[in-house]
């Protein structure tokens, strides 16, 4: 498919002019994509309502398609990946990952069955809880995991009979529109739309009156504004947003052993993962050890194109990103932080800054208190275990969190301690499909995953009959 001129299936022909598509590891325009206006969605939106009353009738043909369609996904991953990495910057290696993954999440939802079960009481009827499909969907996706967090949007919303109009971000446009024609060939038309355009395109999807349900994952504050558009129509929201993950180290902590891990549970996609680890506390006594064992892996750790199979680090994904990374960390420096490792923007082309360890950083600094969503990390130092704790607490944020330490029972009972969705032990931000996705306080509302994502598009329909005399 070219890259400028490509349609994929089920997508409207293009009257609203283009927008480029740079590649972050150079800065260079490689492609376009179409830019629908607004005015647009009426038609799309009203397609996905024609082609929802066709699939939601029949389970069994939906799973069949879910089942072909990831097929198919795994057919196209040798034309996906590099792709995708060309767009969004990460390593081959991890864009061939996500493509895995965006497959194995159709076929995990494929076989999850919609049932109906009997509601037991005491009056003479038979009351029986049936489960209904809401109608169209819209699923709002960032630029850090385009494949990944699009198939954990589309995948339960059309195994529960739902149609889905997807936006995926200006930024990673390509492989979505890939994605969409590889999925063509399984799924009848207008099930899945794929629309791309620049703002105010997802805001006006988000508050169409035709969607009934949004799904969304990106800011806290873009979050807010989606929330308030889907209100005026009473859709239902899911909203992943912002992290401000904390990995409490304990005093019994192997620092050698666990290093790797804890490296690549803030670095990996450099850093540009909503539930990576973004600020570490330390014992103090064993504090510069694991700042010169972070350091130590952030300066020998190959960052270049994601194309190059020597790199394991690519470039932040896009200019503003990039800039804002720059920002949060002159700040810290500003404020009597050290760089023990990077600090600073690599000269060459594209949007590269070197792995950052930061240490002797005030508690109230930016890149603390904030979601720096790049390749920095402060390492904090704690005396007390009750003060990590509480640090770790003291965020707006609740995706995530982690404790690490050679007593898991011990490990297990600081977890319990941390304010968020999901707690990791030893380990940070891995997810199997099977699991339920939620964050606390300002980092979501709803849950994705497993069973739970895909009962959070149906709604509960009961019928009630009189027993027989």
């Amino acid at each position: 498919m070219s890259l400028a001129t490509g349609h994929p299936a089920h997508e409207p022909a293009d009257r609203g002019g283009s927008f480029t598509v740079v590649d972050p590891a150079t800065g260079e325009t490689f492609g376009e994509a179409p830019d629908r206006r607004p005015e647009e969605l009426d038609a799309i939106v009203d397609r996905a309502h024609t082609a929802w009353h066709g699939w939601r009738a029949d389970q069994a043909a939906r799973r069949r398609a879910l089942r072909e369609a990831a097929d198919a996904v795994d057919r196209a991953a040798a034309a996906l990946a590099p792709l995708l990495t060309r767009e969004q910057g990460k390593p081959l290696t991890e864009s061939h990952a996500e493509v895995a993954r965006t497959a194995a999440r159709l076929r995990y939802f494929a076989e999850l069955r919609i049932g109906t079960q009997p509601v037991a009481d005491d009056r003479p009827v038979h009351s029986r809880l049936r489960w209904r499909s809401l109608g169209p969907v819209a699923a709002i996706v960032p630029w850090n995991f385009p494949l990944q967090l699009a198939s954990a949007k589309f995948a339960p919303a059309l195994a529960a009979g739902n149609t889905v109009v997807l936006k995926p971000s200006p930024f990673t446009p390509l492989a979505t529109r890939m994605l969409g024609s590889v999925l063509a060939g399984a799924l009848p038309e207008g099930v899945l739309t794929i629309v791309t355009g620049r703002e105010p395109l997802g805001a006006r999807l988000a508050s169409h009156p035709g969607i009934r349900h949004v799904t969304f994952t990106g800011s806290t504050a873009t979050g807010r504004a989606v929330a308030a558009g889907a209100a005026a129509s009473l859709a239902r929201v899911t909203l992943e947003l912002g992290g401000n993950d904390a990995a409490v180290l304990l005093d019994d902590v192997d620092v050698e052993k666990v290093a790797d891990r804890l490296f690549w549970a803030a670095f990996r996609n450099c850093g540009q993962v909503c539930m990576a680890v973004k600020r570490v506390y330390a014992p103090r006594r064993l504090h510069a050890r694991v700042v010169e064992a972070l350091a130590h892996r952030a300066r020998t750790t190959a960052v270049g194109s994601g194309l190059d199979p020597l790199s394991r680090i690519g470039p932040v994904n896009n200019a503003p990103q990039l800039a804002r990374v720059e920002r949060r960390t002159a700040r810290a420096l500003a404020d009597g932080a050290r760089a023990a490792a990077g600090g600073h923007r690599l000269d060459r082309p594209g949007y590269f800054f070197a792995p950052t360890i930061l240490t002797d950083v005030p508690a109230d600094s930016p890149v603390v208190t904030e979601e720096q969503f790049g390749p920095v990390l402060p390492v904090l130092p704690y005396d007390r275990l009750d003060e990590a704790v509480r640090a770790a607490n003291d965020t707006g944020f609740g995706l995530g969190g982690s404790v690490w330490g050679t007593d898991l029972d011990r490990a297990a009972a600081v977890a319990d301690r941390l304010e968020c969705g999901t707690a990791w032990i030893n380990h940070h931000a891995e997810l199997s499909l099977a699991q339920p996705f939620a964050g606390a306080k300002d980092s979501g509302v709803g849950v994705a995953g497993g069973p739970w994502g895909l009962y959070g598009n149906l709604r509960p329909f009961v019928v009630h009959r009189p027993q027989e005399a």
